[in-house]
């Protein structure tokens, strides 16, 4: 990223892996307000702001399917949890469906949380996976613990008609239970999943789809469409434009 926005990442310990997807921080050390894009991911994100003043802020975004301006104000501190999807209905025990391209906020004591645990980012990593731990259910449905193993293996390459066969579930009832609980269907949360791992290609300067995009045009189509510019221009920005493109290689 550009030398005022530092960026690190952890990921989970394996007893949280289906259900987060990892920890980052954000900090801008500049004494203006910087710019970035941020783009989606197909996680949410549960974010803790501290101000200069040490005020702190505790938000939730959903899910984004489109390109989203981000300004993070001079000398501000961002921890955030990436979750994924099963989190919303396990860990949250909420529906994100409304939260489709934007976010709330939260209490600021949301999970017992306070200023002072933004001063060591692995010891924020250490409390929140102690929470997250307490709160994971014994009883977990087995069709969608099988449906979100299968699509996040896949990076979502595969198709809903695959997911109804290998889950047991029917491909109305699974829509149905992602426009209720995530705001969008099966297909689409796939297809962001699918423009996320082409940006790992796209990091390294290779331009041509090697997922199963039907051709070139298709594979340009789709990445213009989540980010907003095209392949080539993605790759000469990616260090101080487009935040989660530049951060690929630092996870």
């Amino acid at each position: 990223m550009n030398n005022k926005l530092h960026y690190k990442f952890i990921d989970p310990d394996n007893s949280l892996t289906d259900f987060v997807a990892g920890f980052w921080c954000l900090q801008n050390t500049s004494e203006y307000a910087e710019e970035a894009i941020a783009l989606p991911d197909g996680r949410i994100d549960l974010f803790l702001t501290k101000s200069v003043s040490g005020q702190l802020s505790i938000g939730i975004l959903g899910l984004g399917t489109q390109p989203d301006k981000v300004e993070v104000e001079p000398n501000t501190l961002i921890f955030a949890i990436g979750f994924k999807l099963p989190a919303t209905e396990y860990i949250f025990n909420f529906s994100i469906a409304d939260l489709l391209d934007k976010g709330k906020q939260l209490p600021n004591d949301f999970w017992d949380f306070a200023a002072d645990d933004l001063d060591d980012f692995d010891a924020f990593c250490g409390k929140a996976s102690q929470k997250i731990h307490s709160l994971i259910p014994k009883d977990i449905d087995a069709r969608k613990q099988k449906l979100f193993e299968l699509i996040y293996a896949s990076k979502g390459e595969i198709t809903v008609k695959e997911l109804s066969e290998k889950a047991f579930w029917s491909s109305r009832q699974m829509n149905r239970y992602f426009n209720q609980q995530f705001g969008l269907s099966l297909k689409a949360y796939c297809n962001i999943l699918r423009f996320r791992a082409s940006l790992e290609h796209i990091a390294k300067g290779e331009f041509f789809p090697e997922l199963d995009f039907a051709d070139q045009n298709h594979f340009i189509k789709q990445v213009k469409k989540f980010s907003g510019v095209v392949p080539t221009e993605l790759f000469n920005h990616k260090n101080d434009r487009f935040i989660l493109l530049s951060t690929l290689k630092q996870k």
